[in-house]
């Protein structure tokens, strides 16, 4: 058949839904592609106009817009003929030379295993995807006419373009809801990557089809039945499981062939939403549902848009799954996004939030690659949101939100908005208070109260599970940590330059670009941040400051400075992520302590007769001398050790005499030493030495206690 025939059925297919002058168009691009690629041939030994072509085809399936079929049809021809983009914006519109233009640059991008390059493209990706969603239509459609014709490529890049097409095209065809290109390409990639394993579950699949067709026929015919008795419409096909799925659930759910395979499957689409549920209630009449199998995703579609209702009965002394949808959701289903332009005209609810749905995901993905420092962070963020098995929950005004399972309420806050994530204190769960860090179930109402001037914890890094939480908490970590390290950096720094009469205002421009040239950082601010997150030592930067920057690097001097220097800093306890408090000796507002810098990460205070601190002369004239500020309000922990007689009650009467004088228990724990003794360990919360004392004096007079003394490991 010649190619012209072909562009011919081409056409005939379109007529079905495009006019006459836009089919003329597609015509128009696909002799103006015939003509760049003359000559050229694909590996097959096919000309390699055949290629284009097959892939217009696929897109007409899907029915999509002239514009997208143009450019499936031009879509090499930038990068494989030399022809510029301006050459195609003025044959054919800026649109389509946009479109093709996007192609080329995805199709420029190979998804190495070099992870980094591999980020660097993803991220070309999403730009292009954001411009225009239609480009990665073109694109899904091209790798899926590559993956049918795999065959004749040689073994190294057959491997490496189905790898790429399991982990990056096939995720995004579902996370588009792109059921049908989804799973072809899953299962072209898996039998391209281990054709052994795929050909023994194909054979295996055959037999057992075989085996079971009679059972398969009978149910069948008994919902048909019952369908009809009750006046119902509805069309009854039977589900294909895919040899890639089959294989994840072996692999990922330990579960053997057999009990994959027991399952007989069936879709029955109908008119109406209002059938749908008619034809529910008839089937769950005809074989008994198992409790916990229903998923209605018609009233809470899936993320990708995705509708249908899901249940599987028990009947015949086998499992029923049935999935009952409507025509035009089982085209959503099939088609996911693509759907949106063949009811461009008559758009439906289902369309419309199903586009919405996409629009959110792309913007989604713009806001983390802003955040992200760098293409590996970027694209482990993304990997996430392309895997995920979602969860509905409600906001208070009854608002759905899809989440990925395990999401958190941090998760959810940050869903709703960034701003609101970042303030976040605490949240209420069906109106209860709740853990931030416990994952949520479907259905559930979730309200998330926060504060004026709230910053994200780090310890939420744990256990959020989206990319945009996770991106957006550690922007604000990084901006926050980078303010704080400049902060105690610039008041160690001033302090070391005390020591040699100097100030910091003092130093000239062209010492200070010295001593950052000396020291190979960017910038003096990088070299001041360096001291405060510990990388540096303070007294080392002054002195080369004061001294000239190719000044020695250490000496008798400085020891003296830092030791003799007893201008102390001023600390509050609440300096944030750099300034921490040592779990050793826990010490607390009027404790005499020194700070010692931990490499990378700042500050650790300790109480100055701390066993952890270094003994020898150089170590300790190393710590930083620090004084309290006056006006603390924060609590700090501190741990007392209790002896006493065990009585009724006196745990209680010890929690009453702390709550007297407004400290605050953090825990209890009763080591018993015998009938008549016993230890309790006791970690409370004060102000302040002063507020300890108090403390301890009402715990002393309580008489069952026989001693008390504050903890120091």
């Amino acid at each position: 058949m010649s190619a012209e025939a072909t562009v011919e059925g081409l056409a005939r297919e379109l007529s079905s839904y495009l006019d006459t002058n836009r089919i003329n168009q597609v015509r128009r691009a696909y002799y103006y592609a015939e003509q760049a690629h003359e000559g050229q041939m694909r590996k097959s030994g096919d000309r390699y106009i055949t290629h284009p072509l097959a892939v217009a085809h696929i897109l007409a399936d899907l029915r999509l817009d002239h514009q997208s079929l143009m450019a499936a049809m031009l879509h090499d021809v930038i990068e494989d003929t030399g022809i510029p983009k301006d050459a195609l914006s003025e044959q054919f519109g800026e649109d389509v030379a946009e479109l093709v233009d996007g192609v080329s640059k995805l199709t420029q991008i190979e998804f190495r295993s070099r992870a980094e390059a591999q980020a660097e493209n993803f991220q070309k990706m999403t730009l292009a995807m954001a411009r225009d969603i239609r480009v990665i239509l073109v694109k899904l459609a091209d790798r899926l006419h590559n993956m049918r014709t795999l065959g004749p490529m040689p073994y190294e890049k057959r491997q490496r373009i189905a790898t790429e097409t399991l982990d990056i095209y096939a995720p995004i065809a579902n996370r588009l809801g792109m059921h049908s290109i989804c799973t072809e390409l899953e299962d072209l990639g898996f039998s391209s990557l281990y054709p052994m394993r795929s050909k023994y579950i194909s054979k295996a699949v055959d037999k057992l089809r075989g085996s079971h067709r009679e059972i398969i026929e009978d149910i069948r015919g008994k919902l048909q039945e019952k369908l009809e008795e009750r006046g119902l419409p509805g069309r009854i096909l039977g589900r294909e499981k895919h040899l890639n799925s089959i294989y994840n659930k072996m692999k990922f759910k330990q579960k053997s062939f057999h009990e994959i395979m027991d399952v007989y499957a069936f879709r029955i689409i109908t008119d109406t939403e209002d059938d749908c549920y008619r034809i529910l209630g008839a089937v769950h009449s005809l074989y008994k549902p198992l409790p916990g199998r229903f998923k209605d995703y018609i009233a809470m579609p899936k993320a990708n848009g995705y509708q249908s209702i899901h249940t599987t009965l028990f009947g015949m002394h086998v499992n029923i799954e049935i999935q009952i949808r409507t025509e035009e959701m089982e085209h959503i289903a099939n088609n996911g996004i693509a759907a949106h332009w063949m009811y461009k005209n008559e758009p439906s609810s289902v369309t419309s939030a199903n586009q919405a749905r996409v629009d959110r995901w792309v913007k989604g993905l713009m806001e983390m690659r802003e955040r992200a420092d760098d293409s590996m962070e970027f694209i482990e963020h993304v990997k996430v949101d392309l895997f995920p098995d979602e969860i509905y929950v409600f906001t208070p005004k009854g608002r759905i939100m899809e989440l990925p399972s395990g999401a958190t309420p941090v998760d959810f806050a940050y869903a709703i908005h960034t701003d609101i994530g970042n303030a976040t204190v605490a949240c209420r769960i069906n109106r209860n208070l709740g853990s931030l860090s416990q994952p949520l179930q479907s259905g559930q109402t979730v309200e998330v109260i926060t504060a004026p001037g709230a910053r994200p914890n780090p310890a939420w890094l744990s256990f959020v599970v989206t990319g945009k939480a996770r991106s957006s908490i550690r922007h604000v970590l990084k901006s926050q940590k980078r303010a704080e390290s400049l902060e105690l950096g610039r008041t160690l720094l001033k302090k070391s330059l005390k020591g040699f009469g100097a100030k910091l205002s003092d130093i000239s421009d062209a010492q200070k670009q010295a001593v950052v040239n000396h020291n190979q950082v960017n910038s003096f601010d990088d070299l001041i941040s360096d001291i405060g997150l510990g990388n540096r030592m303070a007294y080392l930067v002054a002195r080369q400051l004061v001294s000239g920057a190719e000044g020695p690097d250490s000496g008798e001097g400085a020891r003296d400075i830092e030791g003799g220097n007893h201008s102390p800093v001023t600390i509050r306890g609440t300096e944030g992520l750099l300034v921490r408090f040592a779990s050793c000796c826990k010490p607390i507002p009027g404790d005499p302590v020194v700070g010692v810098m931990d490499s990378g990460k700042g500050m650790v205070i300790h109480s100055d007769t701390c066993s952890r601190l270094p003994e020898d002369d150089e170590g300790r004239a190393r710590l930083t001398h620090l004084k309290w500020a006056k006006d603390i309000t924060d609590e700090f922990s501190v741990e007392l050790r209790v002896e006493l007689e065990r009585q009724r009650g006196v745990i209680a009467e010890m929690a009453n005499a702390v709550a007297m004088t407004d400290g605050n228990i953090e825990r209890i724990n009763v080591e018993e030493q015998n009938a008549r003794f016993g230890v309790v360990s006791l970690v409370v919360h004060v102000h302040g030495r002063r507020h300890l004392a108090r403390v301890m004096r009402r715990i002393r007079n309580i008489r069952a206690i026989t001693h008390i003394s504050r903890v120091r490991h």
